[in-house]
This record gives C-alpha cells, structure tokens and sequence, in this order.
C-alpha cells in the first residue's frame, strides 16, 4: 500500500463520547450489545435519547438465570489464583460452565478486553450484572474472592477491595474520583483492623460509608 503523510484528526470530543458509551453499556447490560451499539450511536447522531436503562431498571438477577455467586465461585477456583487470564482460556471455563455467552461478549467489550484478560477487573464487571448498586457488586464480588468458608462475614484485603471499588466507579462513570479517595481514606483509617482486612459489613452497614 502507497504510505500517506496524512495524519487522521480524533475528534476532542471523543473520549469524553467513548467515556459516556460504555457507562451506557454497564448500566443497561445489552443482550446483543453490537446492536444495542448500533441504536445507541443511531439515537446520538440524529439528536433523540439512547437507549440507555436507568439505575433503577438495571437487570435482575432473575434476568440472567445462569449466572449466580456460586457459578462465579467456581469459574474463580479455575483461573487459581492468576491474575491474568487469556480470553480463550476463560471463554472456554465460561462455556463449560454453561454461563451466558451475551454476557461474555457484554463483559468483553464493556472492558475493553483483548487477548490478555485482567481477572479481577472482569470479575468485577461480571458481578456487576447481579448487583443492582456498587455496594451491592462489591458484596459479590467479596463473597466470591473471600477464602473465609462458615467463619464469620466474607472479608478481602483492603488494597483488593481498593482496587475493585476505583475501578467499578470508573467504569460507573457517575461517582466522582474526590468521593472515592474520601470514601477509602476513610475507611482505611477508621474501619480496617490491624489485619488488613475489609468485611462485607464494614462498607454495607456502616452509615458513614456511603460508596455511591
């Protein structure tokens, strides 16, 4: 092919538009996320309202039947212990265990994942689909990475739950990065023990914690 000194221009305004499309597809979650894609960016460019679900009409957890904590448990038993995964690999634990390939797909792309997968961050992504809040994914998600079986309430490092928490909110799009810097100060220095540890009861019944 002929080389060309032509450099393409990106728009300014298209980060900002791509930050605004996967907030949209974390929150409504799409069956067919190519053509939910496709009306989203239709609705945009001739000035109506996108499809988009709000907080409130996010999807149940009996609209993904296949999908629960346990299943979620095990497929994080089989990556053991990595934290990165190929998409073959996963895709492949995902189909053995008969999970919903939409939601694979949904997850992919609202991740923005490629060959190698980061475990924790699709995790998250995929509890998202159960939890109706970020409290509430952030519960699943400690309750699938907590080693504590029958011994009390699920507990994770902080500096993991740290992690998660930055992440799903700047996936969420709507929670400011000051409101998550205060929320963890806060908890790292008036809730964590000597341990290190968060329990699922420190951030779900504490009133000052207050993660959205």
């Amino acid at each position: 092919m002929p080389q060309t000194d032509k450099q393409i221009c990106i728009p300014p305004e298209l980060p900002e538009l791509l930050k605004q499309f996967t907030k949209a597809a974390i929150r409504t979650q799409p069956q067919d996320l190519i053509q939910w894609a496709a009306d989203y960016f239709g609705a945009m460019s001739r000035g109506e309202i996108p499809p988009v679900r709000e907080r409130s009409e996010r999807v149940a957890l009996s609209n993904w039947a296949e999908l629960t904590p346990e299943l979620l448990k095990i497929l994080h038993s089989r990556v053991a212990g990595r934290l990165i995964i190929h998409v073959d690999e996963l895709a492949q634990i995902w189909k053995v265990l008969s999970l919903p390939t939409d939601l694979f797909n949904s997850v992919m792309n609202v991740g923005r994942f490629t060959e190698e997968i980061e475990w924790l961050k699709f995790l998250a992504l995929a509890c998202s689909s159960l939890g109706v809040t970020i409290a509430k994914t952030l519960k699943i998600v400690c309750e699938v990475l907590s080693s504590d079986h029958d011994c009390g309430p699920p507990r994770i490092p902080f500096s993991t739950f740290q992690f998660l928490y930055t992440y799903i909110a700047e996936v969420d799009g709507e929670i400011s990065a000051s409101h998550v810097s205060r929320m963890l100060n806060y908890i790292e220095q008036e809730v964590i023990g000597p341990d290190g540890l968060i329990k699922v009861n420190d951030f779900t019944e504490n009133p000052r914690v207050r993660l959205e």
